[in-house]
């Protein structure tokens, strides 16, 4: 291995040679760091608490959008949209965030592959969406899921409008 770096490195003036590993992970982080190193220091075009120009709730949907999709890409290919209806303080508990949200399919057929077997795929996907909303609201959540069926929401200019698109 050695004798074949030494080989690559001397095909041009190469400021590092690395070899990485993405699927081990070995030296990944050490590839990032000489690449962030190199990179030119650009204007801050935000503020220093503000991590996304995205509001709250489109963050949130996008959080139970991806859980959504995780392990059924095949089966629900672009068709799921997200919609949070609601969001505000448990009464009496201002320790947690009750969020109310809606995942939105284009056919009746997609939501038992939504649901799952007795509502599991759909209790999953909130529970892997509301791990990734406590990061990011830095507060526990309650999350409340429905399924929605919305008839080719993807051709019709009103409900992508309604939807946020």
């Amino acid at each position: 291995m050695a004798e074949q770096l030494l080989a690559v490195s001397q095909l041009a003036d190469y400021a590092e040679v690395v070899p990485v590993s993405a699927v081990a992970g070995d030296q990944v982080d050490l590839l990032a760091d000489l690449l962030i190193a190199r990179l030119p220091v650009g204007p801050q075009f935000y503020p220093d608490d503000v991590i996304s120009d995205e509001t709250i709730d489109s963050q949130i949907a996008e959080l139970i959008r991806e859980a959504a999709l995780a392990g059924v890409r095949d089966e629900l290919p672009h068709s799921i949209a997200v919609t949070v209806e609601e969001m505000r303080p448990r009464e009496g508990r201002p320790d947690l965030l009750d969020v109310y949200a809606t995942v939105h399919l284009e056919r009746a057929s997609q939501k038992p592959i939504m649901l799952g077997t007795s509502g599991r795929r759909l209790r999953d996907v909130g529970i892997q969406a509301r791990q990734g909303i406590e990061a990011l609201l830095q507060q526990r959540v309650h999350l409340d899921l429905h399924v929605a069926v919305m008839g080719e929401w993807q051709r019709d200019p009103k409900k992508l409008d309604r939807l946020g698109f």
